[in-house]
């Protein structure tokens, strides 16, 4: 949820900025060749140049279909892997509401929230040639699911649903990569709402690094859920939850490489935290807030990116129309603020890196733009790429 889905007056409609469409495709490049026969001797061997990678790549857009200027599904597009240009595609029709986008770790498969009141997952094969297909849509038992992840296993995929505060697992197909029908669901019934919050709000769920511990951002209730996943049947298991500061809105954390810390951002009061995290017990500690750079007014932070390497670490803020490039010390154990970026576009409400850590993407839901940065290795410095890639109301852009 962004601003308009915090306090009592919480609901579907409050999340409805919305809408989105592109485009995507597979470009290979290789080539072969064979060297000129010499007078004498023997052949030499033909030469086979290097294969080189796409200079194109897929991207995917989630958007709302259910409102006024909505998408009809989930978009698909392209990038430009040296210029980092977006090219649209097309939409894959059919899906409701897919507002959040994840990929298996095999790669072949792209899963989608539909958050609607009755909330339903759906599964959709990537091909190289064309437009995604639909697998298949489950019902996740919960209302208004925003957030969902692929356990690393790739056997389970992992919702959690804003609206009843809830998180749910379903069985995916190795082989396919469809879904089943629902293993397990858990409502966070305690602790008691924060200020101004009407019930629990769950709003994200991740895998910890060490593969065995499941965690649920819940915003409503100011709490981080630590769970151990079963992975025989399917089943959740509370072993522990950490207390966020009474209305700090916990909504996405990150993890550094490390695994030992994480960092979260906080919607509600405009903070963010780094947390100690236990591996041996799945328990995170969460240290004091931090500035996000923004100054005391209205910002919403909305999620965090850590590079690969752990050197830097990157924060969306909505009501700031930023990025905040913080320096990552200490192993992991501390953050250093840097400065912040204009993104070029209103609301960015969720962030992306390409899978070579290039480019970075933000979805600017109010614009209806997506933003590119080129991110410099050394220094982490942010450098748009070109003007904003138009789309209508785009909420997530997944890079593949």
């Amino acid at each position: 949820m962004g601003a308009e889905g915090t306090g009592t007056q919480a609901g579907t409609g409050r999340r409805r900025f919305l809408g989105t469409v592109a485009g995507l495709g597979l470009a290979a490049a290789a080539g072969t060749g064979l060297a000129s026969m010499k007078d004498s001797g023997p052949a030499p061997a033909p030469h086979r140049p290097e294969r080189r990678p796409p200079r194109t790549r897929p991207l995917f857009l989630g958007t709302y279909t259910s409102v006024d200027g909505g998408g009809t599904g989930v978009g698909f597009a392209t990038y430009d892997t040296v210029t980092g240009q977006i090219t649209a595609g097309g939409v894959v029709a059919g899906v409701a509401d897919p507002s959040y986008l994840a990929l298996a770790p095999s790669g072949r498969t792209l899963y989608a929230v539909d958050e609607r009141e009755q909330g339903e997952v759906t599964a959709m094969a990537l091909r190289p040639d064309g437009a995604p297909a639909v697998l298949g849509t489950r019902s996740t038992g919960g209302a208004g699911p925003c957030h969902l992840s692929v356990h690393p296993g790739g056997r389970w995929l992992l919702s959690a649903h804003y609206l009843s505060g809830s998180v749910a697992v379903h069985p995916v197909d190795r082989a396919t990569g469809a879904l089943g029908e629902r293993t397990d669901l858990v409502t966070h019934s305690s602790p008691p709402p924060g200020p101004g919050q009407d019930g629990p709000h769950a709003h994200q769920i991740i895998t910890a690094p060490d593969g065995r511990h499941v965690l649920a951002v819940d915003l409503g209730n100011d709490t981080v859920y630590t769970y151990r996943l079963d992975t025989s049947d399917g089943k959740l298991t509370q072993v522990s939850r950490a207390a966020l500061r009474p209305g700090a809105g916990p909504r996405h954390l990150t993890f550094h490489p490390s695994g030992r810390f994480a960092y979260l951002a906080n919607e509600v009061d405009n903070t963010v935290v780094v947390c100690r995290y236990d591996r041996r017990s799945g328990r995170l500690t969460p240290g004091a807030p931090q500035s996000t750079g923004t100054g005391s007014g209205t910002n919403y932070p909305a999620q965090f990116l850590v590079t690969r390497g752990g050197s830097f670490a990157y924060l969306a803020n909505r009501g700031h129309n930023s990025l905040t490039r913080y320096a990552v010390e200490a192993a992991g154990a501390r953050l250093r603020l840097l400065d912040t970026v204009p993104v070029g576009g209103d609301f960015p409400r969720q962030i992306a890196f390409s899978p070579d850590q290039r480019w970075l993407f933000t979805a600017n839901q109010k614009s209806g733009s997506v933003t590119v940065f080129s991110v410099d290795a050394r220094t982490g410095a942010l450098h748009r790429a070109g003007t904003p890639f138009q789309a209508p109301v785009p909420v997530c852009v997944l890079p593949r």
